[in-house]
């Protein structure tokens, strides 16, 4: 896995504060320095940055910030200038918030994160928000959906690389005899299997699926479930399969059509730029037929385009 963002050669954070602080001070504000800079550091270089500011200027840099900027160009910078676990609990949050539940940010990070990830995720919500995150997603979601994010919150896959075809065969037929084979399907049996194994088992079970039902795993979820829960077993799948595809079609969903879905652009850019962002960019490539820098300044505008694409390193 590749990222598009490593750490800036020669990095010097009192000289980068004090470009931001000038960016910053008297009347307007540089733009394109700001841009500059923390599109061009890495995560540790930024949260070095924030406690040097505070340092070197008696200032906070966010607050700073927010005085000068403003809408999406304003979250990015935020965003980039915060832990990750501190950033994916603030978008849980607001996936949670209000009348309507952002199904795709709570599936997207949940599925999207190891075991680790989960439990910073978890540690970081409970700091931020005084409250458990289980306790607040059993508040808002309901049904299959809550059972499966609940399940996946508890962080219990296996990350070993270990493959047993026999037990792989075993959890093929106990997926097909819990949906296909049988009228109603049942779930339990899915968030046991898809959550817990680990990928390259559940590679070879997905094989293994195809072999004795001639169908794909993603048809068979699809038949048989739908809604959210639908959404959250064949993100896991997709995920398992591929993670730079599955992230990719989700960075297109988010720009294509009438508007742009900025939270789930803003939010994928951020966490994966130093994960895995140049091979979502190939994937989104071969996918789509164009850049994933084309669609977003086709999509976007402005300061936030520009910086954007800094961090996609178009």
């Amino acid at each position: 896995m590749v990222g598009t963002v490593v750490p800036y050669d020669g990095f010097d954070a009192e000289k980068d504060c004090s470009e931001l602080r000038a960016a910053m001070k008297g009347l307007g504000t540089d733009e394109t320095r700001i841009i500059g800079i923390l599109g061009n550091r890495s995560h540790d270089q930024r949260l070095q940055l924030v406690g040097v500011y505070q340092s070197m200027f008696g200032r906070d840099l966010m607050s700073d910030l927010k005085s000068e900027l403003s809408a999406n160009f304003l979250r990015l910078t935020l965003y980039l200038l915060m832990p990750i676990s501190d950033f994916l609990a603030k978008e849980m949050k607001r996936a949670l918030r209000g009348k309507f539940i952002d199904e795709n940010a709570v599936v997207e990070i949940l599925v999207g994160l190891d075991n680790k990830g989960i439990n910073d995720l978890k540690a970081a919500y409970k700091k931020l928000f005084k409250n458990e995150l289980e306790r607040d997603i059993a508040g808002e979601i309901s049904g299959d959906f809550k059972r499966l994010a609940i399940a996946l919150l508890a962080a219990r896959r296996d990350e070993s690389t270990e493959v047993d075809l026999v037990k792989a065969k075993q959890d093929a037929h106990g997926l097909a005899d819990a949906g296909i084979n049988r009228f109603g399907t049942d779930e339990s049996v899915f968030n046991r299997i898809l959550v817990t194994k680990s990928y390259r088992h559940l590679k070879a079970v997905f094989a293994e699926y195809r072999a004795i039902t001639n169908e794909d795993i993603e048809k068979s979820i699809k038949c048989e479930m739908s809604g959210e829960v639908e959404l959250g077993f064949n993100s896991l799948v997709k995920k398992i399969k591929n993670t730079a595809t599955w992230f990719a079609e989700t960075l297109y969903k988010s720009m294509k059509g009438l508007g742009t879905d900025d939270d789930r652009l803003i939010r994928i850019i951020v966490w994966r730029s130093e994960i895995d962002l140049q091979d979502i960019k190939g994937a989104f490539q071969s996918l789509y037929g164009k850049s994933l820098a084309t669609f977003i300044s086709e999509d976007t505008s402005g300061d936030f385009e520009k910086l954007l694409l800094t961090i996609v390193k178009s």
